[in-house]
């Protein structure tokens, strides 16, 4: 299965319009987030209607920069997977959205424990299946990275991701995250066996290819390519 990822379009539109042989070429895509240019959360329902006339099977998040009220409208379009999870093609599919709390300014800050209850029906559904296997099933979307190497990178000495959101998927090893937010951060990179990845900012052209298939009843990551319009 091929699968477009892509994050913080902030509603540079324009964009989209230059991706419809790569959106035709994916069997779904998945956006961690940021549909509004920022400080200006009205822009969001023009990408989020824009990017839904561009592929019919859509698993998204709130960024930072998104309304929290806007979730309403994700929902509407049936593209939401915060708080839940979603089940397409054996695939499993969770996300949480927002951005850790920094400036106290964007839309959307949380904290990072308030990040990591979203995922808490993925705990639930494994407890009460007693099938630990989901987690090897399951895709995690998260506007926020975890902490790492590359996907949180602001700079070559700052690192803005979460060590909590780090820890958990240490202990729980999805099969991939995926997250946005920091635009520099763009990168492939694995904590633990879960392979990770920033596609950068659409906004400025930048996505990126996650491939998958199953092996052995377990979602396994077979190839992931950074691209650049």
């Amino acid at each position: 299965m091929k699968l477009l990822v892509i994050s913080d379009l902030h509603a540079n539109n324009s964009v989209l319009d230059k991706m419809d042989n790569i959106f035709s070429e994916a069997d779904a895509v998945l956006f961690a987030g940021d549909f509004a240019e920022c400080f200006k959360p009205e822009t969001g329902i023009g990408a989020l209607e824009a990017l839904c006339s561009k592929h019919e099977t859509i698993f998204a998040v709130l960024g930072n920069c998104d309304n929290e009220d806007f979730l309403m409208d994700l929902e509407e379009n049936d593209i939401c997977v915060e708080k839940t999870l979603a089940f397409h093609d054996g695939l499993v599919i969770a996300g949480a959205g927002g951005g850790t709390k920094f400036t106290g300014k964007t839309e959307f800050e949380r904290t990072e424990e308030e990040i990591l209850n979203d995922f808490e029906i993925v705990e639930k559904a494994v407890t009460e299946s007693s099938d630990s296997s989901l987690w090897k099933n399951l895709i995690l979307i998260s506007h926020n990275p975890p902490k790492g190497d590359l996907c949180d990178k602001v700079n070559p000495v700052l690192h803005a991701g979460s060590q909590k959101f780090t820890d958990y998927i240490l202990k729980n090893q999805p099969a991939a995250v995926i997250c946005g937010h920091i635009h520099e951060g763009i990168g492939v990179e694995k904590i633990g066996e879960t392979t990770v990845i920033n596609p950068g900012s659409l906004g400025e052209g930048n996505y990126a290819w996650l491939e998958v298939e199953k092996q052995d009843g377990a979602l396994k990551v077979v190839r992931t390519e950074l691209c650049k319009l």
